[in-house]
């Protein structure tokens, strides 16, 4: 029990870390970057701090076949930012993490695909419970009248299923390599394929270190590659899929706390209660285990 405990934990703490990066990002575009100079430098940061790391704690040979693999799993974090924060130019904010967070039941459907066997009972209880508390923490309840971009709502569900993806292979995709090893090469993958995205000349383009962005780029590179990936890497493997996703949903209430403490947002009484009912669904699994 401790053992799951623990490396549930790992999982929880590297979602929490997600949850950060939509405060910085906004304060990122309040003083004039841009979507190409963001995820630029969150990635190429990143990278960086992943290689020293790697250099002073975790070399190790890798194969041909493992670099594929682990690189693929860079190409899900890297799709789910591109298409998250594209959602954000045509649906609003609350909208757009309502359908990233559809991410848990996605990611326990694919573990029931895979297994060829239903989820067990809590886990479908608390998927349930998060959908309702992301509902609320997000702010659809009570929003009134919504109108839907159907392009920013494929792009909303594209990230939501990228992010299950994500999960879904750090706990199954070369588990038995050192974490920093991994979390290199995955990081690795996903500064591959933006660059691609992007065009190589956006290099020649982005200063990272003009104006301020490095500072963006370095907080974003930590709280959106470096710790997510090592502590996924760290505890993922070890837990089951649906139960990683669920945890995942830690994401959305340290993006609400972010978003009051850092940019003074304004939340309603029913998104405190969502960032509750969030919080008791992400702990349901574990105390029925323990019964």
């Amino acid at each position: 029990m401790f053992h799951l405990l623990k490396n549930s934990l790992f999982v929880f703490l590297g979602a929490c870390c997600f949850g950060i990066l939509s405060t910085v990002v906004k304060l990122a575009y309040q003083n004039g970057f841009v979507f190409q100079e963001v995820m630029i430098s969150q990635f190429t940061s990143g990278w960086l701090i992943l290689l020293v790391l790697m250099l002073l704690f975790g070399r190790q040979k890798v194969t041909g076949k493992q670099f594929l693999r682990l690189t693929g799993v860079g190409l899900c974090t890297c799709l789910t930012g591109v298409t998250y924060y594209l959602a954000l130019q045509s649906i609003p904010a609350s909208i757009a993490v309502v359908l990233l967070f559809q991410f848990t039941w996605i990611g326990v459907v694919i573990e029931a695909i895979v297994n060829r066997q239903w989820p067990d009972k809590p886990t479908i209880i608390s998927v349930v419970i998060l959908f309702f508390g992301t509902l609320m923490a997000g702010g659809i309840m009570g929003a009134g009248e919504i109108q839907l971009n159907w392009v920013g709502t494929l792009l909303g569900l594209a990230a939501a299923l990228m992010m299950a993806l994500f999960v879904f292979f750090s706990g199954r995709v070369e588990t038995q390599m050192s974490p920093i090893t991994r979390s290199f090469y995955t990081s690795t993958g996903g500064l591959i394929l933006l660059t691609i995205l992007l065009t190589p000349k956006v290099y020649t383009e982005v200063s990272i270190f003009d104006n301020g962005l490095w500072m963006y780029g370095l907080i974003l590179g930590l709280f959106g590659v470096v710790l997510p990936v090592l502590l996924f890497a760290l505890g993922a493997p070890k837990i089951s899929t649906g139960l990683a996703t669920i945890l995942g949903a830690g994401e959305l209430p340290v993006a609400v706390i972010a978003s009051v403490m850092v940019l003074s947002e304004q939340v309603t009484v029913l998104q405190w209660i969502g960032v509750v009912v969030i919080l008791l669904g992400i702990a349901y699994p574990q105390m029925a285990a323990q019964r």
